[in-house]
């Protein structure tokens, strides 16, 4: 499989943003709670974890709105491949998140204003509309790590999903996978050039 830069979306949390590690950064800083990465093995987190659902949600609010100051990180290599692809044609993010500006504020500090200058950003505010904007912004691939919004992007012609492995979604698909963004590098530009 050879992709061309420009004809890849990406989902943004759990793929651009490691939600994962600000969410278990968030539950210790602020209400004492322990939980390791291998235990999230829901997407929605409240299925897995004994916690509080009133601080799960709190927690996810606060991603949400406020994503600078908690402090959301890019996830590793994320920055450098994106600022490749971005010499090649727009950067396409399309999201379940409500809001746009938040999110559209965290990556353009994360990213650059230059690079940021190059991203077409989508806030569906909800999973299940995604394929419609990917259509849209003619794409041919997008990555996810929701192995749901993966499985119905397979039933539609013209898109090819990539599930972005994380706990959640192990065992819960039988589609192309990347683990990292070196992966996802690889696909467009072969193993070399890193």
């Amino acid at each position: 499989m050879h992709i061309h830069p420009s004809r890849i979306g990406f989902d943004i949390d759990g793929v651009v943003a490691d939600t994962m590690e600000a969410f278990i950064r968030l539950a210790r800083s602020g209400y004492g709670a322990k939980v390791r990465p291998e235990e999230i093995t829901e997407f929605q987190v409240e299925e897995c974890l004994d916690l509080d659902p009133a601080m799960i949600e709190e927690i996810f609010r606060r991603l949400l709105e406020e994503p600078v100051a908690c402090g959301l990180r890019l996830m590793r290599n994320a920055r450098r491949v994106l600022t490749r692809f971005a010499g090649h044609g727009p950067l396409t993010f399309i999201t379940a998140r409500p809001q746009k500006k938040p999110i559209a504020r965290w990556l353009k500090k994360e990213l650059g204003p230059q690079v940021y200058g190059r991203v077409r950003l989508v806030a569906t505010g909800e999973h299940d509309s995604k394929a419609a904007h990917i259509k849209e912004m003619g794409l041919d691939f997008f990555v996810d790590d929701r192995a749901q919004t993966c499985l119905q992007l397979a039933r539609e012609d013209g898109i090819q999903p990539i599930v972005y492995r994380q706990p959640w979604n192990q065992g819960k698909h039988d589609l192309p996978e990347v683990e990292s963004w070196r992966t996802i590098h690889a696909l467009c530009y072969g193993e070399g050039g890193w």
